[in-house]
């Protein structure tokens, strides 16, 4: 007989706003370059098709202080409206897509910006650069309907008190339901999926001490101490 036993670990839920249900986390869908301006800014151009990523669902990140992360120099936040789903399916069109939805989160993608720039000029996939411990700090999930409309929503990013990011989701390349029908023919969507749904223009490093705040019109805040 083994002399170890497997304890699965329970999938990491985020708080509901207005409630005391949770949202359990099933997986973590990413988009990369989804803003005019930082798309440019990475050197890209045009309305090019979504690059999708993943991060692991405890990745997920709760709490007032993050730890800088091993392995990198080049720390980078990047906030992101996201999404939370309630169902899913395959090869969804737009319409159907935006039916499953639940709600809203803030969320910051926290990038190795120096192992990103390697894997990419290697071909190389990026999970060492985006899928590390604590790379996806979240607010709570605030349900669809008290939300608004999110497609026109001011979302920004400070950093000590210094504004970083500051755009509209209105400036997105593709929209929700499109992302969301997008992944749809890539993967089986269900209850649980987080979708990033990309960053504006202005990502920038972060340092030990540095406190990041962040939010998204209509969904709600979020901030968190580099440590």
């Amino acid at each position: 007989m083994n002399d170890w036993a497997f304890e699965p670990q329970p999938a990491p839920f985020l708080a509901i706003a207005g409630s005391k249900d949770r949202f359990p986390v099933r997986r973590i869908y990413c988009v990369g370059q989804n803003y005019a301006e930082h798309v440019r800014e990475m050197g890209g151009s045009g309305r090019e098709a979504p690059v999708f990523f993943d991060k692991p669902a405890d990745a997920v990140s709760l709490t007032p202080e993050v730890a800088y992360p091993s392995a990198t120099r080049n720390l980078h936040h990047e906030i992101e409206l996201v999404v939370a789903l309630k169902s899913g399916g395959r090869s969804l069109t737009p319409e159907q897509a935006a039916g499953c939805i639940f709600g809203y989160a803030v969320g910051v993608d926290l990038t190795r910006r120096d192992l990103q720039v390697a894997a990419k000029e290697k071909g190389a996939p990026w999970t060492t650069a985006k899928g590390f411990d604590a790379s996806a700090p979240l607010s709570p999930v605030r349900p669809a309907a008290d939300c608004g409309d999110v497609s026109s929503a001011e979302i920004q990013l400070s950093v000590n008190g210094e504004l970083r990011q500051r755009s509209s989701t209105s400036e997105m390349i593709w929209s929700v339901p499109e992302i969301i029908a997008e992944l749809s023919r890539l993967f089986e969507l269900k209850a649980g999926d987080l979708v990033f749904t990309g960053t504006p223009e202005g990502v920038g490093p972060l340092q030990r001490g540095d406190r990041v705040e962040c939010a998204v019109a209509g969904v709600g805040e979020l901030a968190f101490r580099i440590v």
